[in-house]
């Protein structure tokens, strides 16, 4: 008998069969050569007042609604985002504008075909941005969390889905406001070759994502008061909701696949329902908190569309997230310099097929109890840590990780304020 940890998750829902086949469908779509892998990077940043370091929430006066009105002059009308006359996000190609649930202001760069290529990208979205922040008193900071303000300040953006999972968040979960209102993160997307390599990628980036977290850490304060968390991102999301967090069920099976992945996220509760792209829907409410149902309970008996899948996978948060790319997600908010960084050793692991070899060697047989206790060895003991038994010098060798600009702030006026 062999015992998996996949085959006792979930023990009272089914998953549609034509649901799972959409997923699958759509898994399948994200394969690529490898002669054409590309990344994306998505950085968030902390937006700030000038004159007092207080977080800037969308409605207020001179804030982010703002900012965003005057940044339209450079974006592509047709990809304006609003929401019940709320404008929420642009978009012009390489450089999409998007809103996390307390006003932070989200950039995702890409597709880039080199490391190299983000400093472009990004020097091009701050030059449109920075103008206009500065007209309003505002500047941006990246840290992963807001340096001189509290969650209980910030007020989340209007959107209906912001609203359920605030209100779902608030009741359940650990740091649940924490996370929504004042945190900030760095993520990193690559491409797979086939459904092995899109499994091997999601273990990989499991297993080495809180290693590289300590590398990258970026979080002076939490709370207004110094950090105690070595790696406060972790802290915050695995204790928000263990059924979308963290590890991936089974992911460390030897028979997981694309499939059982389907499964897992169409058999969770969804939380937040959004029927908005469901031609079936005849209600007023489209948008909703659905805490017991899943996708099955929600969705027609039929394939899933693609606006449809999209949404239930964002459903989960899970440190390494499958799309039709593979989302690595367990990064502080970085400036510009260490985000380029981080993305050249993301892309010399992942895409040098030597290096990405030897981590599958070298991590043959890791289970997902390997992975926690490693986790929890980086929470506990920081950079005394043993992860897998190694040292933090043997893994920065190991990764090819020297160089992290340790040294380069998350806000260029305060140039001593680090993470401990």
């Amino acid at each position: 008998m062999t015992i998996r940890a996949f085959d006792f998750a979930h023990q009272s829902t089914t998953a549609n069969p034509k649901h799972v086949a959409s997923l699958v469908k759509f898994f399948e779509s994200g394969v690529k050569t490898p002669d054409h892998y590309g990344f994306g990077v998505e950085i968030e940043h902390l937006p700030i007042r000038k004159d007092t370091g207080k977080a800037v929430t969308y409605a207020e006066p001179h804030g982010i609604r703002n900012v965003l009105q005057a940044l339209t002059q450079y974006y592509d009308p047709s990809r304006e985002y609003y929401e019940d006359g709320h404008l929420l996000g642009l978009g012009k190609p390489g450089i999409a504008v998007s809103l996390e649930p307390g006003g932070q202001i989200e950039c995702s760069l890409g597709v880039l075909k080199h490391a190299d290529d983000l400093d472009a990208l990004y020097t091009e979205f701050r030059r449109d941005l920075d103008p206009i922040l500065d007209k309003f008193g505002i500047r941006l900071v990246n840290f992963g969390y807001q340096p001189d303000t509290s969650y209980k300040e910030i007020e989340i953006i209007p959107k209906h889905r912001y609203y359920a999972m605030q209100k779902y968040f608030g009741r359940i979960a650990r740091f649940g406001f924490c996370m929504m209102r004042a945190s900030a993160s760095t993520q990193v997307s690559i491409d797979y070759f086939s459904e092995r390599d899109a499994i091997d990628k999601l273990r990989i980036g499991t297993a080495i994502g809180p290693i590289l977290a300590w590398f990258f850490r970026n979080t002076p304060n939490f709370e207004k008061e110094t950090n105690p968390y070595p790696l406060l991102r972790q802290e915050m999301w695995d204790w928000i909701d263990p059924q979308r967090t963290g590890q991936l069920w089974g992911l460390y099976d030897d028979n997981y696949d694309w499939e059982h992945y389907a499964v897992d996220v169409l058999t969770t509760p969804v939380f937040i329902a959004d029927l908005s792209h469901t031609p079936e829907y005849t209600g007023d409410r489209p948008v909703f908190s659905a805490p017991y149902d899943d996708a099955a309970t929600i969705y027609p008996d039929r394939e899933l569309n693609q606006a449809e899948i999209n949404h239930i996978i964002s459903t989960h948060f899970n440190d390494v997230r499958l799309k039709n790319f593979v989302e690595l997600r367990s990064w502080d908010s970085l400036p510009i310099a260490r985000a380029q960084r981080l993305t050249e050793i993301v892309s010399n692991l992942f895409y040098t097929r030597s290096e990405f070899e030897g981590l599958l060697s070298y991590f043959d047989g890791l289970t997902n109890l390997d992975v926690r206790e490693a986790k929890a060895d980086l929470q506990a003991h920081g950079a005394d840590a043993h992860p897998y038994g190694q040292s933090l010098d043997f893994w920065r060798e190991f990764f090819h990780a020297e160089g992290t600009l340790d040294n380069e702030p998350g806000d260029p006026l305060r140039p001593d304020f680090f993470q401990a």
